[in-house]
């Protein structure tokens, strides 16, 4: 199984009155590490996924696990498909530390739907897409553990 590795910096304005990366911010992490993994997949091979044509998100969930401090250096967020249907995918991700063990900041997961934009409506999953997917799909990991903050 592999995962998709993105390295996503922190900025100034990503913090909250108390020193913290804001949890509103966090879903814009999530989007961009799911936006790069996404078009990646929509550009591997020249029979390759039409991911780039359109989805929409259906449902995000998040456990916040440690607070992030904001720091100069970016931190890790891996990503991985944990379910696939017929008109749907659940990404599943993890914003870490790249050092110091690999330190779990946020255990997440959302519901993708691949949409047309031409008809605007939902479209299903085609066996070329189902296909590449598999190759990052592992089980739901991203739950364990969830609902724990640690201080």
């Amino acid at each position: 199984m592999a995962r998709h590795i993105y390295e996503c910096p922190l900025r100034w304005s990503d913090m909250d009155a108390f020193g913290h990366v804001n949890n509103a911010v966090f879903l814009r992490y999530l989007e961009e590490a799911r936006i790069d993994f996404m078009f990646r997949l929509s550009t591997e091979g020249d029979d390759g996924p039409s991911f780039s044509g359109g989805s929409v998100v259906a449902r995000h969930e998040i456990d916040y696990l440690r607070p992030l401090v904001h720091r100069h250096k970016p931190v890790t967020i891996e990503s991985w498909v944990t379910k696939i249907g017929a008109a749907s995918l659940t990404i599943s991700y993890e914003i870490k530390e790249p050092e110091s063990g690999g330190q779990v900041y946020v255990r997440a997961t959302t519901i993708v739907v691949p949409f047309d934009l031409r008809a605007q409506r939902p479209r299903r999953i085609t066996a070329e897409e189902r296909a590449v997917l598999e190759e990052y799909r592992d089980g739901d990991v991203a739950s364990a553990g969830a609902g724990a903050l640690v201080a």
